[in-house]
């Protein structure tokens, strides 16, 4: 009974905060011009792998399941626990731009 009182005003705690966060970015808003962020290089290019990687996950998420493929969730290399579909995807998402490059007919 104590355990979810305490998880309540957790939740209630946070909430709060959020709230007054919410009303003194709103205040902030009103005194001051404003200004809308612009996008670095970096950060574009971070997002750019980031959707590109979460693009090829869902790809071969659906393609293992489609073709009832038996692939482990997790290999371990060492100490290094890895889920295999998603490093195939990091993979395939980082050496993406060098194929671009090299059948770049431009």
């Amino acid at each position: 009974m104590y355990t979810w009182a305490t998880l309540g005003l957790v939740v209630l705690i946070i909430m709060g905060s959020v709230w007054l966060r919410v009303c003194d970015y709103r205040i902030s808003l009103n005194n001051t011009a404003k200004v809308e962020p612009k996008a670095s290089p970096f950060s574009t290019a971070i997002q750019n792998l980031v959707a590109t990687a979460g693009g090829v996950y869902l790809s071969l998420v659906m393609i293992v399941s489609f073709l009832k493929l038996d692939i482990p969730e997790r290999i371990t290399v060492s100490i290094i626990v890895f889920d295999p579909l998603a490093m195939t995807a990091v993979v395939v998402a980082v050496i993406q731009p060098f194929f671009c490059r090299i059948f770049d007919s431009k």
